[in-house]
Formats: C-alpha cells, sequence, structure tokens
C-alpha cells in the first residue's frame, strides 16, 4: 500500500522536475529569470498566483486550525485572499507601471538607497523563513502518510525544489506552478474535503460530534483574528513573493482580474480547510501534534494511491509557495542588498541569481530540519515584514510626505521592536505585530513631520 503512494509521489516528484528543467531554456536575460519576461497571460497568472498564495501554512496550518476551532479556522487563509483582492483593485494599478523587480526596490524610488538595502534586508529573512515553513510541512506530511522520516524527506523534496528554482527561475516556478495548482485543486477540494466530510458521517455526523461553537465563526476569538488581519492581510499587501508573481502579468488588466479571481480561490481553499481539520476532530482521537492532523486525517480517509494523490496536492502547494520565496529571497539579496552596497548600476546576472538561489536553498533546508513548528515559523516572517515594513512601503505608495529619514528609522525600531517583544513576550504573543507596527508607523509619521519633504517623493506612484 505504501509502495503504491510513493510511486504516485515519486510520479510526481519527477515530472515537476521535468517541467522545471525545461522551462529553463526561456529564461535567458534577468527579466525572464526573474518575472518571466513580464508578458504571463490571464490563465496562467491565476493558476500560479494561487500556487504561490497557497502553500504550507495555508494547507497544514488551515487544517490545524479547522481540527483546533472550527470553522472559524477558515480566518488565516481567508486574510490571504482579502489582501489579495485588495491588492488587484488597488495597489496593482499604482505599481505594475513602474516595471520593478523587487518591493525594496520602490523604497529607493521613494526614499533613498538606505531604505532600500534596509528594506531588503527585512524582506529577505520574511522570504527565507516562509521557505522553511514549507520545508517543514513537506517534512511534517510525508513522515505521517508515507513512513519517510522527516529529515529525508525534507532532504528529498528541497533537493527538487532548489533544482528548478536554480536553473529556470520564474519560467520555471510558472511552469510547475500551473501544474501544482490543478493538483492541489484537485487534491484537497474534490478528494479530501468530501472523503474527511463522509468519514466523520456528513454535516449531520459533524454537527452530532462536535462541540456547536465549532460552528461559529467567532470561536477562535476576536484577539487571534485581529491579529491574522494584522499578519497575513497586510503582508500580503507588501510581501515580495507575491509581489514578484504580479510583475509578471502582461498587463494591469491581467493582474488585476487575476488578484480578484484568486483571492476569491483563497476563500473556497480556507473554507476547505477549516472543514476538513473540523471534520477530522469528530473521528479521530486527540492528537498529541495538531500539526500532525492534515497527515492524519490523509491516512485516516483514504485508500492507498488517493493518498499519493493528496500528498502530491499537499507537496504542490508547498512546493509552489516555497520555492517562489526562494527566488524572492535571491532576488531581494542580489538586487535591494549586494549591488546596491556594491553601488553597482544595473540588475545582477542570471549566474548570480542562481548561486544565491543555491545557496539560500541550502541553508533553508538545514534550517527545516533543525524546526518543527509551522505556524509558529509562519508568525515569526509575518512578525518582522509587517511590523518592520508595512508603514513605509504603504507610505511610499499612499503621502507624499514621507521622507527617507523617517522611513529608514521607522524600518529598524519596526524590526527592532519585533525581535524584542519575540524574545520577550513569545512567538504566540500579539505583542511582537502589534507593537513593531504601532512604534513604526509612530517613528514614520513624527519623523516625516519632522523633516523636509524628500525630492525623491516625485518617484511615488500616481494613481492610474
Amino acid at each position: 500500500m505504501v509502495t503504491l503512494d510513493l510511486l504516485v509521489l515519486a510520479a510526481y516528484l519527477i515530472g515537476i522536475l521535468v517541467v522545471g528543467l525545461w522551462a529553463q531554456r526561456k529564461a535567458t536575460t534577468q527579466e525572464d529569470f526573474l518575472v518571466a519576461g513580464r508578458s504571463v497571460g490571464p490563465v496562467l497568472y491565476s493558476g500560479t498566483l494561487a500556487a504561490v498564495i497557497l502553500g504550507g501554512g495555508s494547507t497544514v496550518g488551515g487544517v490545524k486550525l479547522g481540527y483546533l476551532y472550527g470553522i472559524s479556522g477558515m480566518w488565516l487563509v481567508s486574510m490571504y485572499g482579502l489582501g489579495m483582492i485588495v491588492v488587484g483593485v488597488l495597489l496593482v494599478p499604482r505599481i505594475l507601471s513602474l516595471k520593478l523587480f523587487t518591493i525594496p526596490e520602490l523604497l529607493q524610488r521613494r526614499y533613498s538607497p538606505a531604505a532600500r538595502i534596509g528594506g531588503g534586508l527585512v524582506m529577505a529573512v520574511y522570504d527565507l523563513m516562509i521557505v522553511v515553513t514549507g520545508t517543514i510541512a513537506v517534512g511534517a506530511v510525508m513522515e505521517v502518510i508515507v513512513g519517510i522520516p522527516r529529515t529525508p524527506a525534507i532532504l528529498l523534496s528541497s533537493t527538487v525544489m532548489v533544482a528548478y528554482s536554480v536553473f529556470g527561475g520564474m519560467w520555471a516556478l510558472t511552469a510547475t506552478d500551473i501544474v501544482q495548482f490543478v493538483i492541489k485543486t484537485i487534491g484537497i477540494l474534490l478528494v479530501l474535503l468530501p472523503a474527511a466530510i463522509l468519514h466523520a458521517g456528513g454535516f449531520a455526523g459533524m454537527h452530532a460530534k462536535l462541540p456547536p461553537e465549532f460552528f461559529s465563526l467567532t470561536h477562535i476569538g476576536a484577539g487571534k483574528i485581529g491579529s491574522f488581519f494584522a499578519l497575513y492581510f497586510f503582508g500580503m499587501l507588501i510581501g515580495q513573493d507575491g509581489w514578484q508573481r504580479v510583475f509578471t502579468a502582461r498587463s494591469v488588466q491581467v493582474a488585476r482580474n487575476g488578484g480578484i479571481t484568486v483571492g476569491l480561490y483563497c476563500f473556497a481553499y480556507a473554507i476547505a480547510g477549516a472543514l476538513i481539520g473540523a471534520a477530522g476532530h469528530a473521528f479521530l482521537p486527540p492528537l498529541a501534534d495538531p500539526d500532525l492532523a492534515f497527515a492524519t486525517i490523509v491516512n485516516t480517509v483514504l485508500p492507498a494511491g488517493m493518498r499519493g494523490l493528496v500528498l502530491a496536492a499537499s507537496l504542490a502547494a508547498i512546493m509552489s509557495t516555497a520555492s517562489a520565496c526562494l527566488l524572492a529571497t535571491s532576488t531581494v539579496l542580489l538586487e535591494d542588498v549586494y549591488l546596491p552596497l556594491r553601488k553597482s548600476g544595473g540588475a545582477g546576472s542570471i549566474a548570480q541569481t542562481r548561486a544565491i538561489t543555491l545557496v539560500l536553498g541550502i541553508t533553508a533546508t538545514v534550517v527545516a530540519c533543525l524546526t518543527v513548528d509551522v505556524i509558529a515559523a509562519l508568525t515569526v516572517a509575518y512578525d518582522l515584514l509587517v511590523g518592520a515594513l508595512f508603514v513605509p512601503v504603504i507610505g511610499a505608495i499612499l503621502w507624499r510626505r514621507g521622507t527617507g529619514p523617517a522611513a529608514l528609522a521607522a524600518i529598524a525600531s519596526g524590526g527592532i521592536a519585533v525581535v524584542v517583544l519575540l524574545f520577550t513576550r513569545g512567538i504566540d504573543s500579539d505583542a511582537p505585530i502589534y507593537g513593531g507596527l504601532g512604534l513604526s508607523g509612530l517613528v514614520y509619521l513624527v519623523g516625516s513631520l519632522a523633516t523636509p519633504g524628500d525630492p525623491l517623493s516625485a518617484a511615488a506612484p500616481e494613481h492610474p
């Protein structure tokens, strides 16, 4: 039985690797490698964007929250959807015409080179932590479903992901992600969701076996919903991994319509994950580790072969996001940190990006082997991103009075506040995000009003 699941898994990994390496031939320039030549059409764009947004935190973490809180576990992934809709409707028309490679590049155009470097460092740490989150999730899922120990599972999947990311860049990610989107949609929404609900006795059986609060949208608590909004809605508006996909769209219309479509898909995925987790709570014994809820449900409700398909679906969700964030990390470190520090004009080379991507892929794999909590790693990443960068980035888009010194001070103060509060109040506390965001906003506002207007404000994006 396990052999059949392994065969399905092996076919998936080999197929993805082949598709990714095939796409290598399209990456002939740095623009091709980083943003797929800015030429992706509507169908491919929407599928690949959805694949990027919904990864290990959305799949393994979403089911975990459903297992713990019922339908209100949908709020985390729903914030991704809400953020994506706002990106498509409000921000895409303002930013896409600037022909950026990275979000920190906007900080240089609007503020100063120093703001770009500071923002690039924060963005790189965020994206690398998302890669770590994905590789942790891969290990947890494969360990339970097919019995592969966590470390070998991480090494196997990371090798495939890093290989096609290094060789093919954004074109490889785009080609593999559309395949992964199809597999993920079939495996999670069309196979696992109905199977889990039926195993729980249908909705009637779930109502009979679960506490009434499992069917309340507010059971998870207003505080948790608020922190999800601050972390994941705000994070979606400024994350390099999502925006690097937006930069691949061939037109504003493609990016705008795709953002709305993907946002609605995120809501469907959020509900599915919460229902799968809630159904699992109805028929599983209490789990010592809720992170294993997804894999345990798959093992319980699906036969051999189908388990392999859903395993491939979960890997599709996880690897698409992890590979996007891996390329985002290497792009930011090269374009926003290394080259500006070297005072090199223009963009980097494909060879430089490939080398950095390889090193970062190895680093993320090692860190993932030493870490175990998916939601904790995800929370740290978004705490730092939003706490340090949200105010300066949104200020660069919306407020022409913001100044370079204030933006740099906001990045530094917000980042320091997040790190200090993570150590003193703990990863599970809401204090890091609110403290970092509040201090960053205060420093940016006061600093901008106290310093002369920045002549670079002329570079701020206008309304379309």
